[in-house]
């Protein structure tokens, strides 16, 4: 596989989880200031679909991708998990606690199983 189709692959997985990730954080925060609701009373919801968003960004690199699936959702999660790390330590001037080290851990996990349905899904590279 050429290092381009790997690397725009991984890019198209992480851009889709971000995406998501941005549009159900306008949806939760309007739910947080029009209605009772605290953050805290949300923080389980908002960690599966943290987990269903890694995994729809692992299918959507496997899929774009078509090879090696679990090095796709892999790179997808690493660079997620990496734009994290790095806004968190830029902009807060905190690092990642052992908690968020293993949440992290298991969202690249999650990205390789969505990265090898991914690959799946799409029928892969055809032999000819």
């Amino acid at each position: 596989m050429r290092t381009t189709k790997l690397g725009s692959a991984i890019i198209y997985g992480t851009m889709t989880i971000f995406i998501l990730m941005i549009v159900f954080s306008f949806i939760f925060s309007i739910l947080l200031r029009f209605t009772s609701l605290t953050e805290a009373s949300l923080s389980y919801i908002i960690l599966i679909l943290a987990f269903l968003f890694m995994f729809i960004g692992g299918i959507i690199s496997g899929s774009k991708g078509k090879k090696q699936g679990w090095l796709l959702g892999a790179g997808t999660g690493i660079l997620y998990t990496a734009i994290i790390l790095l806004s968190q330590y830029l902009g807060d001037d905190s690092t990642f606690t052992t908690r968020e080290w293993i949440q992290s851990l298991c969202y690249i996990i999650v990205c390789m199983m969505g990265g090898i349905i991914g690959v799946n899904l799409s029928g892969g590279v055809q032999e000819k």
